[in-house]
């Protein structure tokens, strides 16, 4: 799966040098990392614990068409709205999350479905690649030529995921009274149970808001804050039956706070 990927990021590289000749674009390429919070039916929903225990980090390459700038002649494109307030990226990231049980379900006096839940470990790997429509509110010519300039941004886009869920207690193996708080033994989904250890594909809605800071006539910082939404509440390897557990109704999400370094191709 992790090949395709990479050979589809190739592809579409191929392709934008391809179409830069054809149709005047230029390129940038830069790299992100960051921490990770992930939003899952690990923990409380909402509680603070929950949020900045359930962190991990993530990694990306990014690529971006400049529609305000053509390499192959070194001169601007004719101006325009678009070509001045957008780019295009595109971006293959990998993100890892250690999840574990947080908040009131967890504390207080002890009982055995506390114990139950204290045991319960999980972790998830997410492999994304997509694309993304990013607006400059100023202009990103005046940007390209103001060293120490901002260029705030915001974006919306979609991505393809592969993740690899793990759930396990350090009880003994799931799937039993003994070892499992009884939620989660409940089948759903077509599933036996409502935890799985399984990898599986997912389409998601990417937004971000940021800004960048012109470090050079070639080069720009970046820092970004992600919200991204899975079309799956199995991306965790948890999912309550939610005809069952009202509570269990949203799938999983997360939010990513990145710093990136983009570099200007001639």
């Amino acid at each position: 799966m992790i090949k395709r990927i990479l050979l589809t990021l190739f592809i579409l590289l191929g392709f934008s040098h391809h179409s830069n000749a054809q149709f005047g674009f230029s390129h940038e390429i830069g790299v992100i990392a960051g921490p990770i919070a992930f939003q899952s039916d690990y923990g409380e929903r909402h509680d603070l614990k929950t949020n900045s225990g359930n962190t991990g980090m993530g990694i990306g390459i990014i690529h971006y068409l400049n529609f305000s700038y053509r390499a192959d002649c070194n001169c601007y494109t004719p101006e325009t709205y678009f070509n001045d307030h957008f780019k295009l990226r595109s971006e293959l990231s990998y993100n890892k999350t250690e999840l574990k049980h947080f908040g009131r379900w967890v504390e207080g006096k002890p009982s055995v479905g506390k114990e139950q839940l204290k045991a319960m470990y999980g972790s998830t790997a997410v492999t994304n690649i997509g694309m993304q429509l990013e607006y400059f509110p100023l202009s990103i010519r005046d940007f390209t030529a103001s060293i120490g300039k901002i260029g705030p941004f915001v974006s919306l886009g979609a991505q393809f995921s592969y993740y690899n869920a793990k759930a396990y207690s350090t009880m003994g193996p799931l799937g039993t009274p003994l070892t499992t708080f009884p939620k989660y033994l409940t089948p759903t989904d077509g599933r036996p149970y409502g935890f799985s250890t399984e990898g599986g594909s997912v389409w998601s809605v990417v937004s971000s808001v940021g800004t960048r800071y012109k470090l050079s006539p070639l080069r720009d910082l970046m820092v970004d804050l992600r919200f991204q939404y899975f079309f799956s509440n199995w991306v965790d390897g948890l999912n309550p039956n939610p005809a069952i557990y009202k509570e269990n109704k949203a799938n999983d999400w997360l939010v990513w706070f990145n710093f990136g370094y983009i570099y200007y191709l001639q």
